[in-house]
């Protein structure tokens, strides 16, 4: 068992020895680098620092550490009603859009699509006004769930 662990050892030992490798550099006339593991005529042998293989650790998340990023109740007071007066003013905009959408929405249900053929007949275009008043009838309800949206955040805020 002790032979076969030395075996292995020497083995893996060889394995490492084929990754080291010295780096030369080298500058011609023009100006060009040229990097090689093969010692070239005028190439200096580059010193390296193997690079770390454990990341540096960071701050520890101390409770002092937190307290560092409170702040004091009078600023967070003045946040929160600056916040309330936003969506307040929000909800008041989304409820005129509403009632806005709703009008079109009345207005296109009480005008069909018509259309007159050259010999003066009118004839509605269904599909038309149901793709128009579908349309109308999504608008009213993006307004209607904005606003509840908006009333879940003021209640979340009190």
């Amino acid at each position: 068992m002790k032979s076969r662990s030395l075996l292995v050892l020497c083995c893996s030992m060889l394995f490492c020895a084929g990754a080291y490798a010295d780096i030369y550099k080298r500058v011609d006339e023009n100006g060009h680098v040229t990097y090689s593991s093969i010692p070239l005529k005028g190439a200096r042998k580059l010193h390296l620092e193997p690079l770390p293989t454990m990341v540096p650790p960071g701050r520890s998340s101390n409770a002092e550490n937190s307290s560092d990023f409170r702040v004091n109740p009078e600023t967070q007071g003045r946040r929160d009603n600056a916040r309330r007066k936003i969506l307040e003013d929000e909800l008041a905009t989304e409820q005129k859009a509403l009632e806005d959408a709703r009008i079109k929405l009345k207005e296109g249900q009480d005008a069909p699509e018509v259309y007159r053929t050259a010999s003066g007949q009118t004839f509605r275009n269904v599909a038309k006004y149901d793709e128009k008043v579908k349309a109308l009838q999504e608008d009213v309800d993006s307004h209607e769930k904005n606003i509840e949206a908006l009333k879940t955040e003021l209640s979340n805020l009190k």
